[in-house]
């Protein structure tokens, strides 16, 4: 087999991987569809995935249902079809896992860390994270259920250990809280849209085009989580080949490259 000279190196490798298993579906001249439950905040990196892998087999579709892990848990647990199931924690994929939902191991494909966002007019005059707990100031934060919000819970009882923070801090702040959503991208849209002077999302899911929108502040180091994110497919996968094919593209250096655009920290794939 010949290199295309116009295919970047990292993607033909991949290229490889997920072209081969596809020669009975080109045969038959039927198109498959790869269906992927993934946690809300991988929206945007798993959509260039599907895209290329997409293009490197021209007989698969690849259809996501993006939402807050326990909502495609429960699916999923429910009968739902699905393929392949990324999540943006360990608890719920261990749900599925004790369900006997899940076929083979789950492995962590990436990181990601917490961010504190408010509007850009800054309605509530934030400055400092400690301002948070200030009577009056409109919070929004993702469900105990959500990733995100167990996340973000945790992270301000890390926060009310700190130097300079009451020990009230974590509840004070969740007493400021006005809504409480079921994925991230509805806290990301509430603050974006000055619906609240503040919310608790993703590093990964302040991209470009909502940035302009929101001031970020960074959480201190002893305060940070590492939100780990496992794939693994279903039980019962109509398309086990595509779905290993979208795993092997996932960990393959292409892959990991578009998962660093994304702002998400690859992990390297365990060892076979």
């Amino acid at each position: 087999m010949r290199r295309a000279a116009s295919l970047p190196a990292a993607l033909w490798v991949s290229a490889i991987l997920v072209v081969t298993p596809l020669a009975a579906e080109v045969a038959s001249g039927e198109r498959a569809t790869l269906t992927v439950f993934a946690a809300a905040s991988l929206a945007e990196p798993f959509g260039e995935l599907g895209r290329m892998l997409e293009r490197a087999r021209p007989q698969l579709r690849v259809r996501f249902n993006f939402a807050g892990s326990q909502q495609l848990a429960a699916q999923i647990e429910q009968g739902a079809s699905a393929d392949l199931f990324a999540s943006a924690d360990e608890r719920w994929m261990s749900y599925l896992a004790e369900h006997e939902r899940v076929a083979g191991d789950p492995h962590v494909f990436a990181h990601n860390q917490l961010v504190v966002i408010v509007p850009r007019s800054n309605p509530a005059r934030i400055t400092r994270l400690e301002q948070l707990a200030r009577r009056g100031v409109k919070v929004v934060l993702g469900a105990p259920a959500v990733p995100v919000g167990a996340y973000s819970r945790e992270a301000l009882k890390r926060l009310a250990r700190e130097p300079g923070y009451a020990s009230d801090y974590a509840s004070r702040v969740l007493f400021n809280v006005v809504s409480e959503e079921e994925n991230v991208k509805s806290v990301l849209a509430k603050v974006q849209l000055g619906e609240a002077d503040a919310g608790i999302v993703y590093r990964s899911d302040v991209t470009p085009s909502v940035a302009r929108y929101l001031r970020v502040f960074e959480l201190p180091t002893a305060a940070q989580i590492t939100a780990s994110y496992p794939i693994v497919a279903v039980r019962g996968a109509t398309q086990p080949e595509a779905a290993r094919a979208f795993v092997d593209l996932l960990d393959s250096e292409a892959g990991r490259a578009v998962l660093t655009r994304h702002l998400l920290t690859p992990v390297s794939p365990p060892t076979p």
